[in-house]
């Protein structure tokens, strides 16, 4: 596994999570308010932690995706959160974080130094989207500069729940373009007013 390099703000240290991160792992994903608006379901033990840590981290790190990162307070380095882009055309921005570090703006902090990270590795654009009723992942978005493009409904899985959808996009490299993967692969779509 490549270990890309670390991310250093004020407050924080973004780096890849190794096995030694397994319990923070836990901690992060097993909380249901902290995952009410992700697609899985909380971890019920430490050894779905280790599962979740091989696919989702070092598989991914082996699969040349370096973009998935902890999110380490600098008194400790160990994870509170993660960020991550995926790895396909839609560039899509994702974050999570455990509740008890809520409001702080820590998840701003870690987003913006993410992205200028991003754009030193000549990522041309990000897109994120936010469920309609998580209006906090939605402000993360705005206060980093994306920009509303349109809203589509999409049935989740796991949990095969009809949600809606607004997607944001930042061109990094600034060219104009809106990426329609989602409008496209979603039949049910439209764009809002005074968003």
């Amino acid at each position: 596994m490549t270990i890309k390099e670390k991310i250093y703000t004020n407050r924080l240290i973004l780096r890849q999570f190794t096995k030694d991160d397994i319990q923070a792992i836990f901690n992060i994903y097993k909380d249901e308010e902290a995952n009410t608006y992700l697609p899985w379901y909380p971890l019920k033990s430490l050894k779905e932690a280790e599962n979740l840590f091989y696919e989702k981290y070092e598989n991914e790190y082996n699969n040349n995706n370096p973009y998935k990162y902890a999110i380490c307070l600098k008194e400790d380095n160990i994870p509170i959160g993660y960020i991550h882009l995926s790895n396909d055309d839609s560039y899509d921005l994702g974050y999570g974080l455990r509740k008890e570090f809520w409001n702080n703006k820590i998840m701003t902090e870690a987003t913006k130094a993410f992205v200028e990270y991003l754009k030193k590795h000549s990522i041309p654009y990000i897109t994120a989207t936010y469920d309609i009723n998580n209006q906090r992942s939605g402000n993360i978005i705005k206060n980093i500069g994306m920009t509303y493009c349109y809203t589509y409904k999409e049935q989740w899985q796991p949990k095969n729940i009809l949600v809606t959808f607004r997607m944001y996009q930042l061109n990094l490299d600034g060219e104009k373009r809106i990426y329609k993967g989602y409008w496209n692969k979603y039949s049910q779509h439209f764009i809002e007013k005074d968003i």
